[in-house]
């Protein structure tokens, strides 16, 4: 017997439908915007620009990828992304692991220890001077260490191995393995979505981070690429003019407006084009991580 919805139900699934595409719209019109910008020519005025340019030109982005501090942020921005998530992966599972065990000891007073600092920090200056007197300026190791392990991440996690049967680790306890092997061998497999989701927002994270760098990198080859992005596209101007001056002395002129559109597309693509892969467990990772307490 086949189900016919109600004129109410109708109802609301429309009106779901059509927040949901409002929705879409206002996330992707901006993103669209930028890139048609990027690929207009300088010919196309500004009040002009549709979603497919009337003239497409890509001196815009070959004049960014030509820019010597894009591709040092650049350099930097990845080595950064993946150490950081690489530890902060790392040091959040090997946390959450003994957390999420009842016995435990004291795991009440640990956990809350862990929450308090979701509310509470040291400051931005205690951490500069900490950070200054390590000698970790001007290094890598300042863009990665201050913000290794993230509270709510180890929450999440932490919820995520709770769910899991206590009958795994104590069969493989039976057959002799210790709480290392339990951890890497037969835990971290299982834990799969939960991984991909944390290591997503890390990276997420740690490659649209620029404050730490303009504070920590005082030399211009220590800078990420969102930095030098946010220079270009809000400060306009010294490095957005001197590439237009660039541009004037070469065969084809490019507005500061394309430049900038350019900067903004070829600093967020290489992000987005993780998600696909890792979007078949993100929604269960985040799911189970995040209703168990």
């Amino acid at each position: 017997m086949s189900y016919r919805a109600s004129a109410v139900e109708r109802l609301v699934t429309g009106g779901i439908y059509a927040l949901m595409f409002l929705i879409c719209v206002v996330t992707l019109y901006p993103f669209l915007y930028i890139l048609s910008t990027s690929l207009a020519s300088s010919n196309v005025p500004l009040t002009q620009i549709q979603l497919i340019p009337p003239e497409i030109s890509l001196e815009s982005y070959r004049r960014v990828l030509e820019y010597p501090l894009i591709g040092i942020g650049y350099c930097n921005t990845i080595v950064r992304t993946v150490l950081g998530t690489f530890l902060s992966v790392l040091v959040t599972l090997m946390m959450a692991y003994p957390l999420s065990k009842k016995y435990f000891p004291h795991r009440t007073f640990w956990t809350g220890l862990v929450v308090f600092t979701m509310f509470f920090s040291g400051g931005i200056i205690p951490n500069y001077i900490l950070v200054r007197s390590l000698g970790l300026m001007n290094t890598v190791w300042a863009l990665v260490l201050p913000e290794l392990v993230s509270a709510f991440n180890l929450v999440i996690v932490r919820n995520f191995m709770m769910s899991l049967p206590d009958s795994l680790e104590e069969s493989a306890k039976i057959d002799g393995a210790n709480d290392i092997t339990i951890l890497f061998r037969i835990v971290l497999p299982i834990c799969k979505p939960i991984i991909a989701t944390i290591a997503l927002w890390v990276a997420v994270w740690h490659w649209n981070s620029w404050f730490d760098s303009l504070i920590y990198a005082t030399r211009a080859e220590n800078q990420v690429v969102q930095l030098v992005m946010r220079r270009i596209v809000l400060e306009g101007s010294q490095n957005s003019m001197s590439l237009s001056a660039q541009m004037n002395r070469q065969n084809e002129i490019v507005t500061p407006e394309n430049l900038k559109a350019a900067t903004i597309m070829v600093t967020t693509i290489p992000i987005l084009l993780v998600y696909p892969f890792v979007q078949k467990y993100f929604v269960k990772g985040i799911m189970i991580g995040s209703l168990k307490g």
